[in-house]
Order: C-alpha cells, then structure tokens, then sequence
C-alpha cells in the first residue's frame, strides 16, 4: 500500500474513532429528567424538528439570508459527495464512469460556494467578530477537498494529492467544529423533546 494510502486509511480510522467518541459521550451524558406537566407528545415533535422546523420559512437568519442558505446547502451536500466519493475510492471502486463528470461539475460548484462563504465571512464585520480560527480552517479543509475531488475525478493521477488532503481532512473532523456532523442530530432531538413536551411543537 502507498504511504499516502496508508495516510488517508489512518486517517479514516482515527475520524471514525473520534466521532464515535462523541456519540458515546451523548450517550454518557443520558436525558436529563424533566419534571415539568407534560402538555403535547414527543414524537410527532421530533419529526418536526427534523423536517418541517427546518424550512428556511421559519428561519430568520434564513428567509433573511436566501443566497448565503442556498450555497450553505450546496455545499453540505457537496461534503456529503465528497466523503462518499471518498470511500468509494478508498475501497478502489473507482469506475464512476460517464457520472464522474457531472459529480465533478457538482463539486466545482459546491467549492465555490464554500468559498464565496469564506470571503463572506472574511469582508463582513460582523461575522469575522463571531469567527475564530476553527471557522476559517474548517471551511479551507472542507472546501479544498470538494476543489481536489472534482479534479480528482477528471484526472486519477492527482490521487496521492487528493488522499492527503482528504486525510488532513479526516484527522481535523472529530477536533474542529465539523463534528457537529455527530451533534447536529442529538440537538435537533432535544429540540423537539423539549417543545414537544410542552405542546409548542409541531404547531398546531
């Protein structure tokens, strides 16, 4: 095996380890008890915080933002692209064929959006005073490895490039804040157990 792929492997282990560590740690951390008079049903509620409450109608700093949202979601789903391509690669399936190209394009595009998210941040006052380091590494990381696969996938000779960046990657995810990868889901799920259980949520 390559060293590079013996990078990126390790890498893919140690993400996997961390990000396990997280969940486990939620886990730990148990539900809270809540002595508060139950008034509506957790269940439809949850649903909702996982579904319905996530419609950027019913989001301030969304519906005021549209343009910033809209590559926001271009671009987590072109993470998702990229991990997936990741693997599929990794697991040395790598005859996309004719698809490979429209993923590439895909990509192109989701790595300009993280980088038009990047300048946003940088140029406006008030998001640099909210940012930290973590913000801005993160969203280079990311953004290198969607540019990287895209070109990756037009030319297979740029792999010991693409492995270490997507190994960088990797390693930095359970550290940084792309772990909220993990605690997306569990927040979400005590959203809607909290509203659900006094009746706010789904509304009726």
């Amino acid at each position: 095996m390559n060293p590079y792929l013996w990078f990126a492997t390790a890498a893919l282990f140690f993400c996997l380890s961390g990000c396990f560590y997280h969940f486990f740690r939620l886990l730990e951390y148990g539900k809270p008890p809540d002595l508060s008079k139950p008034l509506g049903e957790i269940k439809p509620a949850v649903r909702y915080a996982l579904t319905r409450a996530m419609d950027p109608r019913k989001k301030e700093s969304a519906y005021l933002h549209l343009p910033t949202y809209t590559a926001g979601i271009v671009y987590h789903i072109g993470s998702f692209i990229s991990m997936a391509v990741f693997i599929l690669i990794w697991l040395r399936f790598v005859q996309f064929g004719p698809s490979r190209f429209f993923l590439s394009a895909f990509l192109f595009i989701s790595a300009l959006c993280g980088a038009g998210i990047l300048i946003k941040r940088i140029v406006k006052k008030e998001l640099r005073n909210l940012s930290n380091p973590d913000d801005y590494i993160s969203n280079i990381l990311v953004t290198c490895v969607h540019a990287i696969t895209a070109v990756t996938l037009i030319r297979f000779s740029l792999f010991p490039v693409y492995f270490v960046t997507a190994g960088i990657l990797l390693f930095y995810i359970p550290l940084g804040k792309i772990r909220h990868t993990v605690y997306f889901f569990a927040a979400r799920y005590q959203l809607g157990v909290f509203y659900g259980r006094r009746g706010v949520w789904p509304p009726k």
